[in-house]
């Protein structure tokens, strides 16, 4: 049994390097030349095969935003790599990454081609020129993505949003969207297993990933928020509580007298004990 799990996995490594290299070899000769709309579907299909790889059974819910639907920020909680391509499975969007992954090979080429925004996390008004880029993007019609918790979480907890990351959406007047991620077993009991946190390596968390002999990722999608007339603490924190409520997690409470600082709260119980 130990040796038929090995060889599986090897294939499905396989397969996966495979899978990159098609999507490089596609982001390099087909997407500068191709319509925005065919490109998005190509995304679209390249993550979802990447999902049926890894055996990872998404489960949507609630009213997604089509490929049809413009000038929107998604806004989701952060628990794995794999949101990105969780997300991109449904709609695919441009994400912010760190600058760094800008010189990887493959995998910041491939970035670069389906128009992530790099920002420097060394330079300190770097966020300034990110959230410019963002905004003209969501002006042109665009559909951008963040994860305002600013880092990852094993899903059994909902840390502050940042609402500096939704200033492009107030700027152009864009929808929010929000969506909530959760990685659990065929049951509905959380599942760890695709949790990127700490220190935690890449191959670990691959791995980790391929180890597991079912998956699933459940991606609710919530009713949009409109930005015009808000401001965006505002929206992050519509976006958290909606957020907050789908995961069935209690939010984050403001100090009385401090609007900015977030003090974290328990997690519900039945989720703590998953």
């Amino acid at each position: 049994m130990k040796k038929n799990g090995k060889l599986t996995r090897s294939y499905r490594i396989v397969r996966l390097a495979v899978h990159v290299l098609y999507a490089v070899a596609m982001a390099e000769l087909l997407f500068p030349w191709i319509r925005t709309q065919l490109r998005l579907r190509l995304e679209r299909r390249w993550s979802a095969g990447l999902m049926r790889i890894l055996h990872i059974h998404v489960r949507v819910q609630g009213a997604a935003p089509g490929l049809e639907t413009h000038n929107i920020m998604l806004v989701a909680n952060h628990v794995s790599w794999l949101d990105i391509y969780l997300l991109s499975s449904v709609r695919p969007a441009r994400f912010v990454s760190k600058s760094e992954v800008r010189s990887w090979p493959l995998v910041g080429r491939l970035a670069y081609r389906v128009g992530t925004f790099f920002i420097d996390r060394a330079r300190r008004h770097d966020t300034a020129r990110v959230n410019h880029e963002m905004s003209a993007a969501l002006s042109k019609g665009g559909c951008v993505a963040v994860f305002p918790e600013g880092t990852t979480s094993h899903g059994d907890t909902l840390l502050p949003f940042h609402a500096s990351l939704l200033q492009p959406a107030v700027h152009s007047e864009s929808k929010i969207w929000p969506a909530a991620i959760r990685y659990s077993h065929a049951d509905g009991s959380l599942n760890r297993a695709a949790s990127y946190v700490g220190d935690v390596s890449f191959g670990e968390s691959l791995q980790e990933i391929l180890s597991q002999p079912e998956l699933y990722a459940d991606l609710v999608f919530l009713a949009p928020i409109g930005a015009h007339g808000k401001a965006r603490r505002e929206l992050a924190r519509q976006a958290e509580l909606a957020i907050a409520a789908a995961l069935d997690l209690t939010p984050h409470v403001r100090e009385a007298g401090n609007t900015d600082e977030l003090q974290p709260v328990a997690v519900a119980p039945e989720l703590a004990a998953a």
